[in-house]
């Protein structure tokens, strides 16, 4: 499976490359739009600030294309700030436009707990979701995060995880997937969720 890892300047590229291999994928780490010709997923990673991330996406001519291959079907999945610029606006920084492929807003973790939100926490799956096959009850994953997204449908969220506020750590609409964790930091837990996702893409399994 041919897998787009897109490189904007925002993420460990070198890791997620690395845990997508050992999970089945064929990574190749792209920084254009030439580079989604014919892949079976893309992946868009991140660490930092939204609206940089936004800006620079838009800089390297990916936003659009981005945004016109989910409307075609291709799965993508966002990788912490990579899953918040999936939504249409944060209120991290100044007031930028997100690739709004999902309905909601991005915000900062509450005041009254320590920012960023960094080590391992639990997973809270949804009961059956095939993603998570395998896997303990409430799986240890690792955040490294101050701000959280808000679907407008609480219907996308797969996945919640509890810091000061119960919140969307997976989410999926069709086949576009946003994971607030860090999976290739994630050990054996985020490595079985990789293989599991790539699985489940190969599939062609319609979920909902």
């Amino acid at each position: 499976m041919r897998v787009a890892l897109i490189d904007y300047g925002a993420g460990n590229l070198r890791s997620a490359a690395r845990a997508l291999a050992e999970a089945g994928g064929n990574p190749v780490v792209t920084s254009s739009a030439d580079g989604l010709a014919g892949v079976d997923f893309i992946v868009v990673p991140g660490v930092g600030a939204f609206a940089p991330a936004m800006r620079r996406l838009t800089a390297a001519g990916l936003a659009g294309p981005l945004v016109d291959a989910a409307h075609r079907g291709v799965p993508l999945v966002g990788i912490c700030l990579g899953m918040q610029v999936l939504f249409e606006r944060s209120e991290e920084g100044e007031p930028t436009p997100g690739l709004s492929l999902l309905r909601g807003t991005v915000r900062r973790l509450p005041a009254s707990v320590k920012v960023p939100h960094m080590g391992w926490n639990a997973l809270e799956p949804r009961p059956g979701d095939p993603l998570f096959a395998g896997l303990a009850a409430r799986p240890y994953v690792y955040f490294v995060h101050s701000y959280i997204a808000t679907p407008d449908d609480p219907g996308i969220v797969v996945a919640q995880t509890e810091y000061g506020v119960r919140f969307a750590s997976v989410v999926r609409q069709g086949r576009i997937w946003g994971l607030q964790f860090h999976p290739e930091k994630s050990s054996r837990t985020g490595a079985a969720i990789l293989r599991n996702l790539l699985a489940l893409i190969a599939s062609g399994r319609e979920l909902v």
